[in-house]
């Protein structure tokens, strides 16, 4: 089993804040959405149970036949890593703001592998 340093950086990549801007603002307002995005560019990096955030989201778990999972996968096999989970703590929900694909795909591994995430 790889270690989460060999298959994840310590900090998103530029491209993940505008994905998760995105998609925060079907939830949010603009100037809500707005505070979230500068919160998640200044929260420094923890780590969380891949089985954790996995619960926390009730997201349904991708299967290792999605387009996007498998490019994951691949990426974790040539050891291109990967950029940390965006998460936004909802009402009683946790959101996942960029990163769903990567935790499936991280889930498939090992469910107990410690993923990257900033959380606000």
């Amino acid at each position: 089993m790889k270690k989460t340093s060999s298959i994840f950086k310590k900090n998103p990549d530029k491209h993940d804040y505008p994905a998760a801007k995105d998609y925060l603002e079907l939830i949010y307002d603009e100037q809500k959405t707005a505070g979230i995005i500068k919160k998640l560019t200044e929260a420094t990096t923890i780590y969380k149970k891949c089985k954790d955030v996995f619960r926390a989201s009730e997201l349904p778990l991708l299967p290792r036949e999605n387009k996007y999972v498998q490019e994951d996968l691949q990426k974790i096999k040539k050891e291109i890593k990967l950029s940390p989970i965006l998460l936004v703590r909802g009402n009683n929900k946790l959101i996942i703001a960029d990163g769903y694909h990567r935790m499936c795909a991280s889930y498939h591994l090992n469910e107990d592998l410690e993923l990257p995430c900033r959380l606000v």
